[in-house]
């Protein structure tokens, strides 16, 4: 209990951050598909977010460091509201890309800051337990943006601002608290090219990571409506993916800290590739079959990318380790970026179907790759633990640094 009161401000302004950012993707999606945008251009959307939160991670560390925690907090949050609420007063694809740039720069640059107040409050004797109930306000918040979209009408001021209020109000418990403003981090360097010394195999799998998830969550729900669900159940369709990965990190931690992690990697592919051939097959089976598979498909494609950076953590060294997180969310991006408007494309003239296509073809890719590299090299020797590692910013690395150099 004394944990959460001492973390409270900064849980509750997660929780507000993920209801109130995370529920424009999904919302955006839909009241495109209404309002006749091009799949292409929904697509465009999706792409423009995460381009702003690249930008956003890299800005953050610098502007903390000008204007402090709290102004650069309440900046970022400020762009996010002011890209939520001009969705209704200029209904343009091209001016809403733009306006989800504002969005996604809000994301990263918010979770910077979160994560470097929660940094400089956690001690090595509270560190697992607040990172864990971090990991899960984390999660509930995104599952409960997933779900508030199937009350919300689209295409309509009023849903627009809803988000809008609930973003603005993640201002006041990092703004208000009395808590003393940590110092401000080093912006770690941008060394793209230190994840894929470290490991081959994690620097694909984390790109391949960035493909799948991005265009699920951007385009998921126009795949939704294109199969015949209502918004309410795109809504629950949605939360399913995300329960599904939820319920996954506990056994595929297991896995990857008692076996070959490359393995672990190559089954999650396999389970992927078999995922999306069912969703593909079942898509027309009704509600409870897109639900069920996309739970699954939630379920092995979720923990790639933690997997995949505990994997490459084996090969590095612990000063390293900040660098190498940023490095790999960097990769992370670069496929992240490109996969909704590809996606998008490929359903507008393709069909719904395609989308899983590409998803299962870049698991193909991963699988083999991972073949290839597990015959270049063995096993590494003493590995860091498992760590469920959240794509928030590039700061998340100093919170899971020591957590890391954990034997078990």
């Amino acid at each position: 209990m004394r944990l959460l009161v001492s973390f409270a401000a900064i849980f509750v302004s997660v929780l507000l951050l993920q209801l109130g950012a995370g529920g424009v993707a999904p919302l955006d999606a839909i009241s495109g598909a209404v309002l006749d945008f091009s799949k292409s251009e929904i697509g465009l959307m999706g792409s423009a977010h995460f381009l702003g939160f690249f930008i956003g991670c890299w800005w953050a560390p610098r502007l903390m460091g000008e204007v402090g925690h709290s102004r650069a907090f309440a900046a970022f949050v400020a762009a996010g509201t002011i890209g939520i609420l001009a969705h209704m007063l200029w209904i343009d694809a091209y001016a809403w890309s733009v306006m989800r740039m504002a969005t996604g720069l809000c994301v990263a640059g918010a979770y910077t800051i979160i994560e470097a107040w929660l940094q400089s409050k956690v001690t090595n004797e509270n560190r697992g337990r607040a990172m864990g109930v971090y990991r899960v306000v984390d999660i509930t918040g995104s599952l409960a943006a997933q779900l508030v979209i199937g009350v919300l009408e689209p295409a309509s001021y009023v849903s627009y601002n809803l988000l809008a209020l609930l973003l603005c109000a993640a201002l006041f418990p990092l703004t208000l608290t009395k808590a003393e403003a940590p110092e401000t981090p080093d912006a770690p360097r941008l060394r793209p090219g230190l994840a894929w010394q470290r490991s081959p195999l994690a620097s694909v799998a984390v790109v391949v990571s960035g493909v799948t998830g991005a265009a699920f969550r951007m385009v998921g729900p126009v795949y939704g409506l294109e199969v015949g669900l209502r918004p309410d159940e795109v809504a629950v369709f949605l939360a399913a993916y995300v329960l599904g990965g939820a319920f996954a990190q506990v056994p595929v931690g297991w896995a990857a800290d008692r076996r070959d992690r490359r393995t672990v990697l190559m089954w999650l592919s396999v389970g992927a590739i078999v995922a999306s051939l069912a969703c593909v097959g079942l898509a027309g089976q009704g509600p409870w079959a897109n639900y069920l598979t996309i739970a699954a498909f939630g379920f092995v494609t979720l923990p790639v990318y933690s997997v995949a950076t505990a994997h490459a953590h084996d090969f590095a060294t612990s000063i390293e380790r900040v660098e190498l997180s940023a490095a790999l969310m960097f990769l992370y991006a670069v496929g992240a970026i490109a996969s909704p408007w590809v996606a998008s494309v490929l359903i507008e003239y393709l069909g719904p179907a395609a989308m899983f296509w590409m998803i299962g073809i870049a698991h193909v890719a991963l699988l083999l790759f991972g073949i290839a590299r597990m015959r270049a090299r063995p096993a590494p020797g003493p590995r860091t633990a498992y760590t469920y590692e959240p794509r928030t910013s590039f700061l998340i690395g100093r919170l899971l640094g020591r957590s890391r150099d954990r034997q078990d």
